[in-house]
């Protein structure tokens, strides 16, 4: 399960674009925690905190402790703007978390035993549908990641998410259908090559015909 990670912040007493752009200049992106029917709270983080934390590309599925003057809120971050050039951080939601709350986050898929997978030695190639999947988790019991065991997957097969066994309480988003993470496909060179095959097969057949149809009409002669 993923770790729960504490990271410090300071209460902001004024917003709007002046603000932000305040805080930017002392190194500190501005940001909101709201939910769990609570009024909204701006505070601000330091740029480096939070740019370590974005960088490790889970930040939106890892539990936050933020410590705002000694006490701790459970959250967890709903978005993250970046600037549209430079890419550094400029705001950041944060989603409060309440004892059972259940919340649905992306969650990457890891494959196993793709180094004895039947269909993948066998001159395979793993189509990868869905490199995450959008689970409902209980915010205690967040997945670093689900795993999708390749062990018996042969050439032509579809892997869907019935395969994965999850995490107690987690559950998938879409709950209408048994959707596919992956299929293990023929290399496209196989494929061409049958292709070509089947042409040229239809190709012969159509000479043969020709060939029958003139016969006829010079026997007629």
């Amino acid at each position: 399960m993923a770790d729960i990670q504490s990271i410090a912040a300071l209460k902001r007493d004024r917003a709007g674009k002046g603000n932000a752009r305040s805080l930017r200049g002392e190194g500190r992106v501005p940001a909101v925690i709201y939910g769990e029917k609570k009024g909204p709270e701006s505070i601000s983080i330091a740029i480096n905190d939070i740019t370590r934390l974005y960088n490790t590309g889970r930040i939106l599925s890892t539990l936050l402790d933020v410590d705002i003057d000694g006490k701790k809120h459970r959250v967890i971050a709903r978005d993250v703007q970046l600037h549209p050039v430079r890419e550094t951080i400029l705001h950041a939601d944060f989603l409060r978390l309440g004892k059972g709350a259940k919340i649905a986050v992306e969650v990457p898929v890891k494959f196993l035993n793709e180094e004895t997978c039947p269909g993948l030695k066998s001159g395979g190639v793993l189509n990868v549908v869905r490199y995450t999947v959008e689970l409902n988790c209980p915010a205690e019991n967040i997945p670093e990641y689900i795993e999708l065991d390749l062990i018996e997957a042969s050439m032509g097969d579809s892997l869907h998410i019935s395969e994965v066994t999850l995490p107690n309480g987690c559950e998938p988003v879409i709950s209408d259908r048994d959707f596919t993470i992956a299929t293990i496909a023929a290399p496209a060179a196989i494929r061409s090559d049958a292709a070509e095959d089947e042409k040229g097969a239809e190709d012969g057949e159509g000479e043969e015909g020709e060939e029958t149809e003139e016969t006829e009409e010079g026997g007629e002669e």
